[in-house]
């Protein structure tokens, strides 16, 4: 028993050897390496410039995680990593965290540049027009919000062009189902799409086309006050439109018949 106690007090001494030669005294674990924000910063934009989208984004994610809340550089990280999205062709996504950047920065440079893309990512997510118009309307909606919020940045000057192309889309769109009924003489239906060019689209081309053809319809079952009073706006605010003396003829009785209209 004796023996036994003695080889159990070796055993572990030695144990207790090991274990210190394992772990010197003084010695302390190597501490992890500081975070360097700013060297992690440009390594990702110089791979986000590179083209390298996906490296640049894991880059990012761990940047933005690094900063301090208020940091100026964080508007910075969170547009690249939206735009890396974007470029990755996750415009889902794109869409989502620019519309956060635009909200959450709103005071930067950043603000504009995040809701231009936001429509752009929406745009690009716009792939059957004819039959679900919603990424466009949301597209537009932005583009038309950006002009609003930062009237005098270059952004929302790019976002005026792309808001005027939409809009004729729409306007065309619009004034063709508004043809389609006037065609079947559904007057009501026709004249419902018809105000819908002029009340949301009027500085579209079809604008003073669906004026023209509310006249028609107006004309068609006898509505002459209103038939009267959209001639009266056609020569106030589109005096150059085309069929205009036709369609409005000055000093003939408001519920006469003009020659069958032209629909293109």
């Amino acid at each position: 028993m004796t023996m036994q106690r003695t080889v159990g007090v070796v055993l572990l001494a030695l144990a207790l050897s090991g274990m210190a030669a394992c772990h010197p005294r003084g010695r302390t674990p190597r501490a992890a390496p500081a975070a360097q924000p700013d060297v992690d910063l440009a390594r990702a934009m110089d791979l986000f410039h590179r083209g390298d989208f996906r490296r640049a984004q894991v880059i990012l994610q761990r940047v933005s995680f690094e900063l301090t809340p208020g940091t100026p550089e964080l508007a910075r990280v969170r547009y690249y990593m939206a735009e890396s999205w974007f470029q990755a062709g996750d415009y889902v996504q794109a869409a989502s965290d620019f519309r956060k950047v635009a909200d959450e920065f709103s005071t930067t440079e950043y603000a504009p540049l995040a809701l231009l893309r936001a429509g752009d990512a929406n745009l690009r997510l716009w792939r059957r027009p004819e039959l679900d118009p919603s990424y466009g309307e949301t597209a537009l909606a932005i583009y038309q919000e950006l002009a609003g919020r930062f009237p005098d940045s270059d952004a929302a000057a790019r976002a005026r062009a792309h808001a005027r192309r939409l809009e004729n889309q729409f306007a065309e769109k619009t004034y063709k189902t508004g043809i389609f009924y006037l065609r079947r003489k559904a007057w009501d239906s026709a004249i419902i799409y018809f105000k819908d060019v002029i009340a949301n689209y009027p500085t579209t081309e079809r604008a003073p086309d669906a004026l023209l053809r509310l006249v028609d319809s107006y004309r068609a079952i006898g509505y002459k006050q209103e038939l009267r009073e959209t001639c009266e706006h056609l020569r106030r605010f589109y005096p150059q439109a085309t069929q205009l003396d036709r369609s409005c003829p000055a000093a003939a009785d408001s519920s006469a018949t003009p020659s069958t209209p032209s629909t293109p």
